[in-house]
């Protein structure tokens, strides 16, 4: 992995990315901390064209977006206008959007659609991936995940794993890693942390129990592009912890 592949997702800084002044004041300190890439995702209601051109003027690459879910199943040629705007190939699915898992006919009905709209991407050179949740490693029956489900019922659907929530699943991330080769051009890279009373949380990469030289190794073996930091919630000052990610990574995971 090279550092330039490192992007943060700005999910992390939601709440200083609320106004365009916001947004640009934020995006200059994730260039000060050294990221040169960003994933744009729950930023305030700031045009397409201002957000790059904002992320442009401090030499950061817009790796990948997240989308509502109704929009990409219903309206996917916004997105891909919008992925245009914002010089990036990638877009994913937050969720399924369901709340319960447990109607396989449900959920091969999202993947009926999702398929749909993930091969209007392709036509367009874009790539529609699915972010991974707990929920997914639900067992619809003995020794099948519904997680196993979207990727068995979908070819032109690509992949977005997020590593804590593989975990908090019960599932091996490095296993499910390896078993998306060729599928999985976006990784969330998010430590997974216990604390004295068996609380998990929200770790800083290489601060949690992840062994994030194993799953970047797995990563990159299975073609991986962006590997992208994410901490959902942080302990204190996001600015801090995401620039703690930054130098474990810096000093530790790449190979320049």
């Amino acid at each position: 992995m090279k550092l330039s592949q490192v992007a943060i997702q700005l999910y992390t800084l939601r709440e200083f990315c609320k106004t365009e002044q916001d947004y640009a004041a934020t995006l200059k300190r994730v260039r000060e901390i050294g990221y040169q890439a960003i994933q744009i995702s729950a930023v305030g209601p700031i045009p397409a064209c201002r957000l790059r051109q904002i992320a442009d003027n401090e030499g950061l690459k817009i790796a990948a977006t997240h989308e509502p879910t109704p929009v990409l199943l219903a309206q996917p040629e916004l997105v891909i206008e919008r992925l245009n705007e914002l010089g990036t190939k990638y877009t994913a699915f937050g969720s399924t959007g369901l709340a319960d898992l447990g109607d396989i006919s449900v959920v091969r009905e999202f993947l009926r659609k999702a398929e749909a709209s993930a091969e209007r991407f392709a036509a367009a050179g874009k790539v529609l991936a699915y972010h991974n949740h707990a929920i997914e490693f639900y067992h619809y029956e003995p020794r099948k995940t519904v997680f196993q489900l979207i990727f068995e019922e979908t070819k032109y659907l690509q992949a977005e794993l997020d590593t804590f929530w593989v975990q908090a699943g019960g599932a091996n991330p490095e296993v499910e890693i390896r078993k998306l080769a060729g599928r999985l051009p976006l990784l969330h890279i998010k430590d997974f942390g216990v604390t004295s009373t068996g609380e998990r949380y929200f770790a800083e990469i290489g601060y949690g129990n992840l062994d994030f030289r194993a799953l970047i190794a797995a990563g990159e073996a299975a073609g991986c592009e962006w590997f992208i930091v994410e901490q959902d919630r942080c302990p204190g000052d996001p600015f801090v912890s995401i620039a703690k990610s930054f130098n474990y990574i810096k000093e530790n995971l790449v190979a320049e």
